[in-house]
């Protein structure tokens, strides 16, 4: 069922400085662990451009589950391990990640690449998940639906691609300039550059198999996302048996960033429901 979400009276995100980094090693990479917050646990996999701190859409999680949020293998801090080649890959190193930390009753939020790389695991294995969560999900293809493609854009186009509010678009643009920066922006961008570019962004096995998603699955968008409109939202809610989608208005690629309390309101709800059932 499609839901054209509206917020109003939305309280302000708490800045939660309870969350500590460390470095984790599994199938023989070590990777970057941000983790914050207790309770039934989060896993978060990030975009293409990584997740460089800790969010304050992430902060609001904590305040009611254990968020965990690793940097994949190749990206950011992490160690670029020999074997990855493919999104597949990080579906199974993420299984063996919560082998490796004996995780149960997991909910499982990716966004972009991240939620591609969910969708993957959700298809081979969920018997460690509670639910599923994709926010601005690649990996299929909706034909004659217009993208626009990042690899084929300048530095300001890409990042302005990723906003509705262009004002947030010029904020990230300053930061994004800074030296310190550019050495992880570039390896985040081979390694994207790696897994992604032939087809563009998506696989076309993944849609055949989605069916076998058999947890509850949210799929949050906004309305204004230009890399993958909110027709992917729809076509993965008639792919994904019991899917809901969310669309919030005025957004574009980063719902859990542009607008970051309502993506946690529906959010927190979702995963409300589902703490028993875990």
């Amino acid at each position: 069922m499609y839901i054209s979400a509206t917020f109003e009276g939305a309280t302000r995100l708490p800045n939660m400085a309870d969350q500590s980094s460390s470095t984790v090693t599994v199938k023989n990479c070590a990777v970057r662990l941000m983790r914050g917050g207790a309770g039934q646990p989060v896993l978060f996999l990030h975009g293409g451009g990584g997740v460089p701190s800790w969010l304050p859409f992430l902060a609001r999680l904590g305040e009611k589950f254990d968020v965990l949020v690793p940097e994949h293998p190749g990206f950011g801090q992490s160690e670029m391990p020999s074997w990855l080649d493919s999104i597949s890959d990080l579906a199974n190193f993420y299984l063996d990640f919560l082998e490796e930390l004996d995780l149960q009753g997991v909910h499982l939020v990716g966004h972009s690449l991240g939620g591609w790389i969910a969708a993957d695991l959700a298809v081979r294995n969920a018997s460690r998940l509670a639910s599923l969560t994709l926010i601005s999900s690649g990996g299929i293809h909706v034909e004659g639906v217009e993208q626009a493609d990042t690899f084929l854009s300048n530095d300001e186009q890409r990042v302005r691609d990723l906003f509705y509010d262009q004002k947030l678009a010029d904020e990230a643009l300053a930061r994004t300039r800074r030296p310190e920066f550019e050495d992880v922006l570039l390896k985040n961008r081979a390694t994207t550059a790696r897994l992604v570019w032939q087809p563009r962004s998506y696989d076309p096995q993944l849609q055949k198999w989605l069916h076998r998603i058999r947890v509850p699955t949210l799929l949050l968008w906004g309305d204004h996302d230009r890399l993958f409109p909110k027709e992917h939202a729809l076509a993965y809610e008639r792919l994904i048996p019991g899917a809901r989608a969310v669309v919030i208005p005025d957004c574009g690629h980063l719902p859990h960033v542009e607008k970051a309390e309502a993506c946690a309101i529906v959010l927190e709800a979702f995963l409300e429901t589902r703490k028993i059932a875990a």
